[in-house]
């Protein structure tokens, strides 16, 4: 059996090369950047107006004071996506803009409507007059002060969101290259694993699989779930095996099947083919009999353990952070957390623990330890937002004790 830390390092060693493709911006939520992107341009694109108003040269109010106004002849009436382009501007010269319109030289700083005092009057107005000295750059939003020409959007291995494809479209980026998307091929195993709705009490409701259809669903993951494969299917499941090794698939996962049980057939088959790298079992709490294997191929084996939360719990703990290391992408740091209850467990195993996260009344980070830790017991984790990691190193946590907690993705 191996520890869980030591089966991260092993599993980051034996990642499954992953490799690129170009697709529209549009198409690319969820997806993984392969590489950092930089603006194409400068946004926004010219010096423009914040407000309504109407737009002047400062230096022409330099002398202006109380006792002596000038009145500022109006030019012209500039809209946002407006040509600014004017022919001649003579001295005293002013434009009336909209928000967004292009403010170009000798304009250099903006009047809002609200402080204007129209001549000869508001209806038909043909001047400003202007009564003090105005300072430069007034309510004007410069070339470039959101994004420079050449600043990074998005870093290698960063997940897009809607915030990064408003930003692409807003620079007129129309393509990008992401990691394509891990093919993962999904197979329940055992005979008592049914998927009708109505069972003798001997059969076992098909969940595992609907479960990790709907995790991986806003995951840059293509997932695929194949017939329920039987306790004496050990044939056919060495056919599926070599079949998925010739496709396009990337990783294989089975669920049950992998103890030590007459009908456990997964490691047996497993072990029948060529492979780099294999572990089977290790010491955690739930999922002690989970296995991996790096075929010599470029492609990997998950065997989950059958029970609800320990399927849940190690692919949590193991098959996603191994996607994540192909894919390139890193996990959120754990979140540091004050235990409210305490736990006790075997020491020397590292154990997942369904539970609820919330902020006290000082602002701490705390982790409620759900009862019914079991891993056929469902209820508790219908009620828990995260995982606690309550590590090897000791057997008792008391109440007040600091752990990892892990929200379910690991990523935003």
């Amino acid at each position: 059996m191996i520890h869980y830390k030591k089966a991260l390092i092993k599993l980051k060693e034996n990642k499954i090369k992953i490799k690129s493709e170009i697709i529209s911006v549009e198409n690319s939520l969820n997806r993984i950047s392969s590489f950092d992107l930089n603006s194409p341009n400068n946004y926004p694109a010219a010096n423009n107006t914040a407000f309504d108003g109407f737009a002047i040269s400062s230096k022409e109010t330099n002398k202006i004071n109380s006792k002596k106004s000038i009145k500022f002849k109006i030019i012209k009436t500039l809209a946002a996506g407006d040509n600014p382009k004017i022919k001649k501007i003579s001295k005293y010269s002013t434009i009336e803009v909209m928000t967004g319109a292009v403010i170009k030289k000798p304009f250099d700083t903006v009047i809002p409507i609200e402080q204007i005092k129209f001549f000869p009057n508001s209806i038909k107005p043909k001047y400003i007059i202007i009564n003090n000295k105005i300072k430069k750059n007034n309510f004007v939003r410069f070339l470039g002060s959101d994004f420079k020409k050449g600043e990074r959007i998005i870093k290698k291995g960063e997940i897009i969101n809607s915030q990064h494809i408003l930003a692409f479209k807003t620079l007129g980026v129309k393509k990008i290259l992401v990691k394509k998307r891990p093919k993962i091929v999904f197979y329940t195993t055992g005979n008592e694993i049914s998927n009708n709705s109505k069972i003798p009490n001997w059969k076992v409701r098909n969940s595992n699989s609907y479960y990790l259809k709907s995790f991986l669903q806003n995951l840059p993951f293509d997932f695929v779930e194949k017939k329920i494969l039987r306790d004496n299917d050990l044939t056919k499941f060495k056919k599926e095996i070599k079949i998925n090794l010739k496709s396009n698939t990337d990783l294989i996962i089975t669920s049950g099947a992998v103890s030590a049980g007459k009908f456990d057939f997964v490691p047996k088959i497993i072990n029948s083919f060529k492979l780099k790298y294999y572990f089977k079992g290790a010491y955690i709490r739930p999922g002690k009999p989970i296995m991996f294997a790096k075929f010599k191929k470029n492609k990997a084996f998950f065997g989950l353990p059958g029970n609800p939360i320990s399927s849940a719990a190690c692919f949590r703990f193991f098959v996603l952070p191994f996607l994540y290391f192909s894919i390139g992408t890193k996990e959120n740091k754990p979140l540091i957390s004050k235990i409210k209850n305490q736990l006790i467990k075997k020491k020397n195993f590292t154990r997942f623990i369904k539970g609820k996260l919330s902020f006290s009344k000082n602002g701490i980070v705390e982790f409620e330890v759900h009862k019914d830790q079991e891993s056929f017991r469902i209820k508790s984790f219908t009620k828990s937002n995260a995982w606690g990691l309550f590590s090897n190193k000791k057997g008792k946590f008391k109440k007040g004790d600091f752990i990892e907690c892990y929200t379910p993705t690991g990523i935003n």
